[in-house]
């Protein structure tokens, strides 16, 4: 197979959660530049429905839908408006999620709850519900969004977010245990730890910007083509052979600590 085609999506179907804004909208456009169909998905429709409508400007295809990951008749909506629209599913990225920053000898249990059914619980059921559907077709790529801030303890005076940090913690071992039960139906799970990109989550580190950067080998944050590369190529052909994997993409941040 020649390396265009390991990196072709014409005619692939990918659904992104959280694809209407900041890394999802990065991810969203390199899979509609590499030819497929693109479905962006959140609990806000209009940001979603602006990314769609700038994706198809360009010519590409793509619609928005609502959904509330937390939700599975949301996601069943959504799986079954992908199907009835382009008939496959081909590509899931995980990439909705939430934080909250609270001081962890009183954080409230409900802002525990929510963090960890949106990044966790919601990504769990999104795969569940994709992979019946390529069970059938015999093929499928799942890509999960994690953070380096899930590889390893962070200074509260710095970032006090335990309930995200566990829970991207947390997301690395579904996407090794997903992998492994997946593996019979031909599917790929593999996940993705951005460092420190300028999103809407991240926007609270903004004090703490030249403290970052010094620990940052590459001297930069990540920037708005930085995940490009990786969400396509974890979504094609020339990932066949790579399953239960965790890329870091932090301009060597998590090897200068």
């Amino acid at each position: 197979m020649r390396l265009k085609e390991l990196f072709d999506l014409s005619n692939k179907t990918a659904i992104v959660t959280g694809g209407g804004s900041g890394l999802g909208a990065q991810m969203a456009s390199a899979l509609a530049e590499a030819g497929a169909n693109v479905v962006i998905c959140s609990r806000n429709l209009e940001t979603c429905q602006k990314m769609s409508e700038h994706l198809n400007q360009q010519g590409f295809q793509s619609i928005a839908l609502k959904c509330d990951v937390t939700k599975q008749e949301d996601i069943e909506f959504v799986v079954k408006q992908t199907l009835e629209t382009f008939g496959s599913i081909n590509i899931l990225i995980n990439n909705s999620g939430t934080s909250w920053i609270h001081p962890v000898l009183d954080l409230p249990d409900d802002k525990w709850d929510k963090v960890m059914n949106v990044n966790l619980k919601g990504m769990f059921f999104f795969s569940q519900a994709v992979a019946k559907v390529m069970k059938v077709q015999g093929s499928g790529k799942i890509i999960n969004i994690s953070s380096v801030t899930g590889l390893y303890g962070t200074n509260p005076a710095f970032l006090d977010s335990i309930a995200y940090n566990t829970s991207k913690g947390a997301v690395v071992s579904l996407t090794k245990d997903l992998a492994v039960k997946l593996a019979d139906y031909n599917i790929q799970v593999n996940a993705i730890a951005p460092g420190f990109f300028p999103t809407k989550i991240t926007k609270v580190l903004d004090h703490a910007n030249k403290i970052l950067l010094s620990k940052i080998p590459a001297k930069r944050f990540g920037s708005d083509s930085d995940l490009k590369g990786t969400a396509l190529f974890l979504s094609s052909k020339a990932s066949d052979y790579i399953t239960g994997q965790l890329l870091v993409v932090d301009g060597g941040l998590t090897v200068n600590l």
